[in-house]
């Protein structure tokens, strides 16, 4: 079979287990087995499927027993990690990928070193301690750290000894914290190749260590791989019982945990905008900061507005909520607001400075940028004064570690002389000003918003630019709603963190997940008018009018005096197709707020709709004649005076529109109108500039033509003269 063939095969096994057909599964391992020629994996299977099959027997003949749940559990688990082991059996031997190709290397080398050994070797080479085989020891320390990340990622599941030699490792005060940095993301990264529940409960040991840095590198670990295995979580009650007991002996950091991994999947939520915010800071933040101009922020509207433009408008109310003050929805969201929101701002500055060698070996990318990689690095240790200053201002401007390298190496090509003149010119009263003001600027956000943003940014930029990323499986490419995992449950379940990672899907615009979340707060809140409202307008947005009617009418029970919600409801009878419904609640806002002519325009399209049409003129001579500016009236007054025979005043209106910024429709439009009038000279004029707006596109004018030929029978034009006109036209063209 050929790598991809494996891989296919694999990942259709999995699924079928997933969904808990066993048979399939079974089947589809068998060809797998075929082609390894071990007899190990072969008897495993048979074994396996006997063992199925008996329980399917017993369970058919209506014998019970009470250990046939825990027996069909097992047969699960063993089933899984047959298929990991098969896959990973043949892909060390045949694939060229960077995973086995290590796996490879290491089983080669047939590498001594114990766990344990670590410890040891690290520390003295920390501690300039020679050893007998004469390397240097800040170079031994720097080969070992290198070691212990690749043995840790590409190995098998953990026996007892080997999990309790790297918690040992986990918990040695001897060790500064960038060793157990590296070694969490090395299980993060281990877990993604291979289930093993030693490394998740590993991940939840580390969570509750005394450096900052090990427990959110821990928590974001734990959070994949619950996500990444979450059909199967639930066969390895371990895990469960863990978290619990946790929970148990740590009650005083319960609390902290829930809002770290609140903080957590915002900042995935915030990581799906990087490409987005890139775009808008290339394209248009940095473009008009450049510009400066104060006055760029008024001219927005200058094309007319149709009655329901502002639709899609959120409640202003909800602005009580957590991002009360911050304008989310222009487009020129300022540089420092993104910044603070934790947005990934920088991305795009660094994308193109990861081709330094340095990012060329994979440990790298997970070290953090500190006063230890000048030591261990001799040939840099002579920039430790630049590098302290340096750390300052990137922690100022929220820089991720890979970032701070990138900077640090670019830095690097510049020659010595510049490089000391730059530094030169952050003189003593900037370096005052930097650390008065760091912590208030830091303070801003919580420590766990800036070490959980960080490190996303750092996984980011691993999964879309470390060289190899294809190989990898990008876990940006993935909802990541933790929140909906079962086994997070307790730390997902009150209502304040659920209502913020609401809050942050919706100004996000993913009003899907923003509706799921919504859903489970309506089950606990079921009076809750504003969570009918927000559920009610992600349903909106993604096109549900039914779904987005059903819960604005609730919310209208609750509060019958919210005009947005009035409005909301006219709008989804319009969509549905109901314009009577629709009028009944225009009118309703109208009494609350009659001067608001956009509900007055709207009221008029719902009597177009039912073919009332001098009743809709009414309301539109009202909006044109109070409102002289927009001239927003015009088109449907023009509209009208044709539907109604009053062709001198359609013609008037027509001449009006064309005389400002026409489209095709108002050709069109003034072409039936000039029509009826048996000005047909001026009608084929007007279709053919119908036509350029369509850039001569016959097909797209034919289909606005036709929805029209009802409306022209009815001003007199025959049947017979359609033809004829439109054979007119053609000549001309």
């Amino acid at each position: 079979m050929t790598i991809q063939e494996v891989n296919t095969a694999y990942s259709r096994i999995i699924a079928e287990l997933d969904r808990k057909a066993l048979k399939n599964a079974f089947d589809d391992l068998l060809g797998l087995i075929a082609g390894t020629n071990q007899y190990n994996f072969q008897d495993k299977l048979n074994e396996l499927q006997d063992t199925y099959k008996a329980l399917l027997h017993y369970r058919t003949k209506g014998v019970q027993d009470p250990m046939q749940d825990e027996i069909y559990q097992k047969i699960q688990v063993s089933a899984y990690e047959l298929a990991e082991q098969v896959r990973l059996h043949i892909l060390t031997r045949q694939s060229s990928a960077e995973y086995f190709a290590k796996r490879r290397k290491l089983q080669a080398e047939k590498e001594t070193f114990r766990y344990e050994d670590f410890i040891r070797v690290m520390h003295d080479g920390l501690n300039d301690v020679p050893n007998p085989e004469g390397v240097p020891p800040r170079k031994r320390y720097k080969a070992a750290l290198s070691l212990l990340f690749y043995k840790i990622w590409v190995s098998d599941r953990l026996t007892s000894a080997e999990w309790s030699q790297i918690q040992q490792i986990m918990d040695s005060q001897l060790l500064p914290v960038s060793v157990r940095c590296m070694v969490v993301s090395a299980l993060q990264l281990s877990l993604e190749e291979q289930f093993d529940v030693r490394k998740i409960l590993l991940l939840i040991h580390a969570m509750h260590s005394a450096e900052d840095e090990v427990v959110i590198r821990g928590a974001i670990a734990l959070l994949l791989a619950l996500y990444k295995y979450k059909n199967r979580i639930a066969l390895y009650p371990l895990i469960e019982e863990e978290l619990r007991n946790c929970r148990e002996r740590y009650p005083e950091s319960v609390k902290a945990t829930i809002q770290l991994f609140e903080k957590i999947t915002i900042g995935f939520i915030l990581a799906r905008e990087t490409e987005k915010i890139s775009r808008k800071l290339q394209d248009e933040i940095l473009p008009e900061m450049m510009k400066l101009d104060p006055i760029l922020g008024k001219k927005i509207n200058l094309k007319d507005l149709t009655p329901e433009s502002l639709s899609d408008e959120m409640n202003p109310e909800w602005q009580d909520s957590i991002f009360a003050n911050k304008n989310f929805g222009d487009k020129m969201i300022e540089f420092s607001e993104l910044q603070m929101e934790g947005a990934d701002i920088l991305h795009s500055t660094f994308v193109h400075l990861k081709n330094y060698p340095f990012f060329s070996e994979m440990c790298n990318w997970f070290l953090l940028f500190n006063g230890e990689f000048f030591y261990v690095n001799t040939e840099y240790e002579k920039m430790m004064p630049e590098w302290k200053l340096f750390d300052e201002m990137s922690d100022v401007s929220f820089m991720c570690d890979s970032d701070k390298f990138s900077l640090f190496f670019s830095m690097l090509h510049l020659p010595e002389e510049t490089r000391k003149m730059m530094f030169g010119q952050v003189n003593g009263e900037i370096k005052d000003f930097i650390r008065e003001n760091k912590d208030e600027i830091v303070s801003r956000r919580s420590k766990t918003e800036q070490l959980s943003g960080r490190y996303i940014q750092d996984l980011y930029r691993f999964y879309k630019l470390y060289p190899n990323h294809a190989e990898f499986d990008d876990i940006f490419a993935y909802p990541l709603d933790f929140h909906n995992l079962p086994v997070l449950a307790p730390y997902f379940s009150n209502t304040e963190t659920l209502t913020t990672i609401a809050e942050y899907y919706l100004r996000k615009n993913h009003f899907q997940d923003a509706l799921n979340v919504y859903e489970r707060l309506l089950a606990d809140n079921p009076k809750e008018e504003i969570l009918y409202q927000k559920a009610g307008y992600c349903r909106q947005m993604e096109g549900d009018w039914k779904g987005a009617l059903k819960d604005y009418l609730r919310a209208d029970l609750l509060n019958p005096q919210s005009t947005w919600v009035i409005r909301r409801i006219a709008l989804c009878y319009r969509n549905l197709k109901q314009p009577e419904q629709a009028l009944e609640y225009y009118h309703r806002y109208e009494a609350l707020s009659p001067d608001n002519l956009s509900v007055q325009i709207s009221i008029g399209h719902c009597h177009l709709e039912l073919k009332d049409y001098n009743e809709a003129l009414k309301y539109f001579y009202k909006v044109d004649y109070l409102d002289t500016k927009s001239h927003r009236a015009w088109r449907p007054i023009a509209w009208c005076s044709f539907l109604t025979g009053k062709y001198d005043q359609a013609r008037n209106y027509y001449k009006k529109i064309l005389g400002e910024r026409p489209g095709m429709q108002d050709y069109l439009n003034a072409g039936h109108t000039e029509w009826a009038l048996q000005n047909m000279d001026k009608a084929v004029e007007y279709y053919q500039k119908a036509l350029q707006e369509e850039k001569g596109d016959w097909t797209k004018f034919w289909e606005q033509f036709k929805q029209d030929i009802p409306d022209l029978k009815n001003a007199g034009i025959e049947q017979d003269e359609i033809p004829l006109m439109l054979d007119e036209l053609r000549y001309r063209l």
